[in-house]
């Protein structure tokens, strides 16, 4: 009885050491690692996670910071959770973007945290339904020049089907038709453009001898004038001297008038028509001595200063 006894104590001390050591095992492990590190979630939606597995580093400007402990499909199939754990020492502030990277050779993925600068404040608290905090999902490099390449090829596909249309049979028979149009159209335009030199040279021509005949009129005018000069000059010293002949007539006919009138009563009335018709020619004469003043525009006509208002 007494080393049945013994046994059972001995059993009992074994088996409250098996549960404390299993006890210290678990604490050390969540309680020591939950101090050591710190847990965000980071949920993907436009990059590709190919590559990435559990244990997965996260870096941080090529630091080995943490690793990846966890990721799933949530509701929507295009977004991935994934939850992480980063060293205590590392700052992740809330600017803070992940970033999918993969290496060329083995195509293993991980996780770059890349702070903007300046950076914002450290990032403690996560949302009122996330247990962690939650890491924005970034742009990778990568990711974006695939996606400019994907642009460009789909818009070269494009292309090549419009020029496809454009190079169809009936097209191709009117793009030639144009071509010959406008074929036809500038060879025209050359014949055109020797005509044009022609009449150019023509119109030069023309203004050459109208210039010319200008000069010779101008030449005639001026020689007409020398020419007439003379002439005018005699011709206004004898309009003087039938003026001065004119005034002594009608000093002659005033004086024969008077002289009539009073010697001769009976025949007053054919000597008084008489000498109304004397003084009729002698007003003509002094018209036409008034339109001799100026000899030049008695023979050459009125100048364009003494011309009336309707002239």
């Amino acid at each position: 009885m007494e080393a049945e006894a013994k046994y059972t104590y001995v059993g009992l001390a074994v088996l409250a050491l098996l549960a404390a050591l299993v006890t210290g095992i678990v604490w050390l492990k969540h309680t020591g690692s939950r101090s050591d590190f710190n847990f965000y979630t980071i949920y993907f939606e436009r990059q590709n996670l190919d590559g990435l597995q559990i244990g997965a580093d996260v870096s941080m400007r090529g630091i080995k910071v943490g690793r990846v402990e966890d990721y799933a499909l949530t509701k929507n199939a295009n977004r991935v959770r994934v939850l992480i754990r980063i060293d205590r020492r590392a700052p992740v502030s809330d600017n803070t973007v992940a970033i999918v990277n993969r290496r060329f050779v083995t195509g293993i993925a991980k996780i770059d945290l890349e702070t903007p600068d300046p950076p914002g404040p450290l990032l403690t608290d996560g949302a009122a339904d996330e247990p962690y905090p939650v890491i924005a999902e970034g742009t990778s490099n990568l990711d974006e020049i695939a996606n400019r390449l994907n642009k460009v090829g789909e818009t070269a596909a494009e292309t090549l089907e419009r020029l496809n249309d454009l190079l169809k049979p009936e097209n191709r028979a009117a793009i030639d038709k144009a071509l010959a149009n406008l074929r036809d159209l500038t060879g025209g335009l050359n014949q055109r453009m020797g005509e044009l030199d022609r009449t150019l040279k023509a119109v030069q021509g023309a203004a050459a001898g109208m210039d010319r005949a200008g000069n010779s009129v101008a030449n005639l005018a001026d020689g007409a004038g020398q020419d007439l000069r003379p002439a005018l000059q005699q011709a206004e010293r004898t309009m003087k001297d039938l003026s001065a002949a004119t005034g002594a007539l009608e000093k002659q006919a005033a004086h024969l008038s008077q002289s009539i009138g009073s010697t001769v009563t009976s025949s007053g009335d054919q000597l008084s028509a008489a000498a109304v018709e004397l003084r009729a020619t002698g007003a003509t004469l002094n018209r036409l001595l008034d339109r001799l003043q100026d000899p030049r525009a008695a023979l050459l006509g009125p100048s364009t200063a003494q011309r009336g208002p309707g002239e």
